[in-house]
Order: structure tokens, then sequence, then C-alpha cells
């Protein structure tokens, strides 16, 4: 039996899915996160081996049974990265066909033909979208120091900044502060020297408390997602102009792990969406990305046996 590996690799976490060539999901992982400039190669390689591991486990299929794998990594689009990062993936998986794409690529993957724009809100933040069949545009993903405003990351760095500021104006914890505190197991004297160790590690897991703070009312929660609102739907509106979408009818698809955390921010964010692109129909996509990666691999199978007639 002949399988494939679908990889969706971010700032946070790799999802994976093993798929045989009927397109049926043998199996799902997740490991850790797998941006080789936001973790490292060896780091990303690692994730990519425990994912897989995982899920080769579960369905008890061999490493050498996997004939194609796609991996859909954030930062990917650097070519220089790309570049270092194909052989390593390819020696841990030498009987495999291997294509590296970035994780943009594999949301937009899942809309199919028609026009579209996929809005990606995690860890980081960008919007990548065509009018159909044919090259495709993208705004935002530079990263925590160019870009990805509105992201889980700059959501949590903004609430760690408002919070100690407060702290020093007034001498006291506020709730939402206490509660990010205890999230993170550090105090306030602790927290730069975590931040500056590993941000990665401390700015998206405040998201998770921003987003349950809001949904119970805590207005300084609230107006930090209503900032991150409008800096998601200015990615999205920016790249309407620029695919010459505006007053047309699309898709507009979102995906990303602060979708669906806070019922106060996906309110908002729809909200917004709808003023910016009125005639587009927003939604969720419709498989996960890791799934799209693994039928891209699928393609590259049928590719070689094409090729090889």
């Amino acid at each position: 039996m002949r399988c494939v590996l679908g990889f969706d690799g971010g700032g946070t976490k790799t999802d994976c899915v093993l798929m045989d060539e009927a397109r049926n999901i043998l199996s799902r992982s997740s490991s850790g996160p797998s941006n080789p400039l936001r973790v490292g190669f060896e780091a990303a390689l690692a994730a990519l081996q425990d994912a897989a591991q995982s899920v080769e486990a579960k369905a008890k299929v061999s490493r050498g049974e996997i004939a194609a794998l796609c991996a859909g990594l954030a930062g990917i689009w650097r070519k220089d990265a790309s570049e270092r990062m194909h052989p390593l993936v390819s020696k841990v998986f030498p009987s495999a066909q291997v294509k590296l794409c970035t994780d943009l690529e594999l949301a937009l993957a899942t809309t199919g033909d028609r026009p579209a724009i996929v809005l990606v809100a995690g860890t980081g933040s960008a919007a990548i979208g065509h009018r159909g069949k044919g090259p495709y545009d993208r705004v935002g993903g530079l990263g925590p120091f160019l870009g990805d405003e509105g992201s889980a990351y700059d959501v949590g760095r903004q609430a760690l900044v408002t919070v100690m500021r407060e702290y020093d104006r007034k001498g006291s914890h506020s709730e939402l502060a206490d509660r990010i505190l205890r999230e993170l197991d550090l105090n306030f004297a602790e927290v730069p020297e975590r931040v500056a160790i590993a941000p990665d590690e401390v700015f998206p897991r405040v998201f998770p408390v921003v987003a349950s703070a809001a949904d119970a009312g805590d207005e300084t929660a609230r107006k930090l997602l209503r900032t991150a609102a409008d800096e998601l739907a200015a990615l999205v509106d920016a790249l309407v102009e620029r695919l010459a979408l505006r007053g047309t009818s699309f898709l507009l698809a979102k995906t990303g792990g602060m979708i669906g955390r806070s019922k106060y921010f996906d309110a908002q964010l729809d909200e917004r969406l709808r003023a910016v692109a009125p005639q587009a129909e927003i939604g969720l996509l419709t498989m996960t990305p890791a799934e799209a990666a693994a039928r891209l691999a699928l393609q590259l199978i049928s590719s070689a046996e094409s090729a090889g007639n």
C-alpha cells in the first residue's frame, strides 16, 4: 500500500495527515512548531518527524510505504529557507517524493478554482488569494518584526504591554493580568526575561486568555480584539484592492488558531470583513490545510506516473 503525508506547519504547531491513494485519511496527528525561520531548521525537521511517526504508528504504516509528501511550512516563502529545508526532509523520507510550499499556499489550495481570498489568523497573520485559475497574490505573512498585525502573537504582546503598564501606574494587578500570569506561570518581574528568551512561547499563549476574558465581558480584552479585527480586515481590504475584486463575488475563507476561540472576536471580525468585502461569501475552509497538503502529495505520484508513461 502506498500512502502520502500532508503537513501544515506554523509557529505554534504542526498538523499531519496520512492518506492512502483513494484519498482516505488513515490517521491524523499534531506536533510542535515547524517554521524554520522561528524555531530553526533542526527543530522544524524534528516536528515533522514527530508528527509523521505518530500517524504511521496509529495506522501501522511503515516509513517505506510513504510514496510522497507535501509540507506547507511558514517561512518557506524565502527561497534560501526552502532550498535548505528540502534536502533535510528528503533525507528523513528517502522513499518519498517531496514538495515544499508555504502554509498560505496550502490554505488557498482548499478553495478550488473560484476567485477566493483566505485570511490566515493564527500565530502569524496574512491574506492570500487569486482571481480563479492563475497566479496568487498575498498580503502580510512577514513575521513578528515586520508584520503579523492582528495575529495571536500580536494580541499577546499587546495584552502584556497593556497589563504591565497598568501595573506600573496603579501598583496592582487587574483581573486580566492575573489570568495571563497564571497561564504563563510567571510573575511580572519574570516576564521580560522570559519574553527575551522565548517570545514565541509566551505571546501566542496569551491570546486564548484574552479571548476568554473578552467573552466574559472584560473591556480591556475586548478592545485588544477589536484592534486585532481591524488589522486583519485591513489585510483583506488591501488584497481585495490588489486582486481587483472590489464589488465582485468571491469566497472569503477564514482559518487559523484564532478563529472559533471567542464568540466576541469572531463577531467583530465578521463585521469588519463584511464592511470591506460586502459581496464576498464569508466562511471557513472546507478541509484542513494538512488534508490539502496530502492531496497535493497524491498529485506528485500521478505526475510522476504520467511522466513515466
